[in-house]
């Protein structure tokens, strides 16, 4: 469909009972939106880590009967991927099993290490060896490397992350069912915390915390390493510092390049990556895009029939755009939830297609009359085209496009797939020419600042980097 994709999400849970194994499922299904390349569940049992996962979506990977073959545990993590470090296979799906001296870890990942490559050649040269090209495999190795020195999982995640550069959000969990929730000091990537008489859970997004049936707590902090220890949590804290400069680097490691992050929250978690029923560092989801929509209408209003959102994250926006214009909001489309992932479609046209396939134009509603067109963000400006084409194709008499995201010009280092600036349709094209590609009558762009005043109510700072170069933002 021609959008951006987030890597990945996590989720652990520690409770009383011994039936973590269907929470996490649970968890992983109500995740599913940020990742659907692979999924993987991994649970504490014996002092040791049972361990499941393939790719396909979690439905597909596990089905009741394997589902019903695990041991019954109290603590899991679970993980599902969308793949920016390492190919989509199943060794690079989470979550990774680690063992050293005395132990196992299992270990989910959200985000991306940028420092990766030199800190699997450092352990490559203690001899630890790798069987996937993930940076998640990086992480938990040297998780457990640290664990071994430091004498302890806590001590040698709190250890190993002091090391680590880039978004990371992890949940680990040990073979004595202790269960470890860390955020990057830089709070990249979202992370937070649920609990009821049972027990706790973290998850990447709140949304998944009440699914199951846990009331949300609190977001993880920027640089705060959670342990919960058999349903009760016995440490938090932040710990990690968030200027890299004041991260102490271990002498092994010495000499490695650090990373120059601008740091904060990557504000396209409520452009797009969440769900509009989450929560996230204290400001919803919905709200964030309904404040887009309004901001859109003051900067770029339009005279204009009706307006309509494509789905699903430009519908929020659109109930925005149209309650601050006065414009009546529309139906503009019937999204076929049945049609699976494009890549099934037998023919390269069917997969051409695949737009059409997923959305139909609602004629009765545009027919004859000028629309206010809102989305999310144009990528490479494909999938705009096409659905453009398609309202007029169905009668609509003009097509005004509004984006709930400001130009998408470089590319994004920390796990986000925008992995080459010369496919980004805005870093080669200016405003008027992207109308013209696109065929609308006209286009907006909300503006950074505008975006930044949509969520002001977020407890972090932003990272816009995308929008501009690094440093200029």
């Amino acid at each position: 469909m021609g959008k951006l994709h987030e890597e990945c999400a996590v989720f652990g849970v520690s409770i009383k009972f011994p039936e973590a194994v269907g929470l996490t499922y649970n968890g992983l299904l109500s995740l599913q939106h940020r990742g659907q390349e692979g999924a993987g569940i991994a649970v504490a049992c014996e002092n040791s880590i049972h361990c499941e996962k393939d790719v396909g979506l979690v439905s597909e990977v596990f089905t009741r009967e394997k589902l019903e073959s695990f041991p019954k545990s109290k603590t899991a993590v679970g993980h599902v991927r969308y793949s920016t470090t390492g190919g989509n296979v199943r060794e690079n799906v989470g979550p990774f099993v680690t063992e050293y001296l005395t132990g196992r870890i299992a270990t989910a990942h959200n985000g991306n290490i940028t420092n990766a490559v030199s800190l699997r050649a450092g352990l490559r040269d203690f001899g630890l060896n790798f069987a996937a090209t993930s940076d998640s495999e990086v992480i938990s190795s040297l998780i457990g490397y640290y664990t071994t020195t430091e004498g302890g999982t806590v001590r040698g995640t709190i250890k190993a992350a002091e090391h680590f550069r880039g978004a990371f959000s992890l949940v680990i969990v040990s073979g004595k069912n202790k269960l470890i929730a860390v955020r990057d000091p830089d709070g990249y990537r979202p992370l937070c915390i649920g609990g009821n008489e049972n027990g706790y859970a973290v998850a990447s997004e709140s949304c998944a915390l009440g699914i199951c049936g846990f009331d949300f707590i609190r977001d993880v902090q920027p640089g705060e390493v959670v342990v919960i220890d058999n349903g009760e949590i016995t440490h938090q804290g932040v710990v990690l510092g968030r200027s890299a400069s004041k991260r102490k680097e271990i002498p092994a490691f010495e000499g490695l390049q650090q990373n120059e992050s601008r740091g904060g929250l990557c504000i396209f978690e409520y452009v797009y990556f969440a769900r509009p029923d989450s929560f996230i560092d204290g400001l919803s989801v919905y709200k964030s895009r309904f404040n887009m929509g309004k901001v859109l209408a003051r900067e770029y209003p339009v005279k204009a029939d009706v307006v309509c959102g494509v789905p699903d994250s430009g519908l929020d926006a659109a109930y925005g755009y149209s309650a601050e214009s006065g414009i009546p909001l529309v139906s503009g489309f019937v999204k076929n939830r049945y049609i699976g992932r494009s890549f099934i479609y037998p023919t390269q046209t069917q997969r051409a297609d695949a737009v059409r396939l997923k959305l139909n134009p609602l004629s009765e509603s545009i027919e004859g009359k000028r629309v206010v067109l809102v989305d999310d963000s144009i990528v490479r400006g494909t999938t705009s085209e096409k659905i453009v084409r398609s309202l007029k194709n169905a009668g609509a008499r003009e097509i005004h496009m509004r984006v709930s995201s400001p130009p998408f010009r470089y590319t994004c280092h920390y796990g986000t797939d925008i992995d080459n600036e010369e496919k980004l349709i805005a870093n080669r094209m200016s405003m008027d020419e992207i109308c013209r590609v696109i065929g609308a009558d006209s286009l907006g762009y909300i503006s950074i600042s505008g975006l930044k005043k949509a969520c002001d109510r977020c407890n972090l700072g932003f990272c816009t980097a995308c929008f501009g170069k690094y440093g200029d933002v």
